[in-house]
């Protein structure tokens, strides 16, 4: 059984992973090895290969992939681990932008879940989560509710979406009036209560954990 002791919403604070924002998923159904390998399956352009760098934190994957020899293609890091039900992965690096639907992440019947945030882009780019079970899409959202990028409500299965737009009416959401921040830290923890999700911050911040960076075959 999953305690919900760290939730989500610590990653509504600025920088709360790394500079440039978050990429994080999480999935249940799967293995943290395979949950990787279909990650890195997913990745626009040549074929990825993820090479094994052995447990580290956050700080030592940032350091490779910002000093190696990695042109033309963004290089890519990733973090992994589990608690409980749940497996993660943690995405360093250019990630932005880089990782498509195919082939399905969900495939076989897993349920998976993506919390992403370019904090840095200048457009600016608003919080997004999105959840799919065997390449169905069950759920998605701007996480700033502020109509902007297309933002036009909860889409996906409808009785999931209806469920998560009742509890964010409760909370008041939609409301224009609210700081950015706020609505962002409330939708977190929408999402943490409806799908029983949680990120270990003590993991992903301090611990070592397994890690690969992705390179071109």
């Amino acid at each position: 059984m999953i305690t919900m002791t760290d939730g989500l919403t610590w990653l509504a604070a600025p920088r709360s992973i790394a500079f440039g924002g978050y990429s994080v998923v999480l999935a249940r159904g799967l293995g943290t090895e395979e949950l990787v390998t279909r990650l890195t399956a997913s990745v626009f352009g040549p074929t990825r290969t993820a090479r094994v760098l052995g447990r580290l934190t956050g700080k030592d994957l940032i350091d490779v992939v910002e000093e190696g020899p990695w042109a033309p293609y963004p290089a890519i890091g990733l973090r992994y681990g589990e608690f409980g039900e749940l497996v993660f992965v943690i995405k360093y690096g250019g990630w932005q932008a880089e990782f498509g639907r195919q082939p399905p992440v969900s495939r076989g019947g897993a349920h998976v879940f993506q919390l992403e945030f370019e904090e840095e882009n200048g457009k600016p780019v608003p919080p997004q989560f999105s959840y799919f079970h065997d390449d169905r899409l069950m759920c998605s959202f701007n996480l700033h509710l502020d109509r902007s990028w297309g933002y036009n409500g909860v889409n996906g299965d409808r009785e999931v979406a209806e469920r998560v737009e009742g509890m964010l009416a409760d909370a008041g959401l939609p409301d224009a009036t609210v700081p950015r921040r706020e609505v962002h830290r409330t939708t977190l923890e929408i999402i943490e209560r409806c799908f029983g999700l949680t990120l270990p911050r003590g993991q992903v911040l301090e611990a070592k954990l397994p890690a690969v960076v992705l390179e071109t075959a």
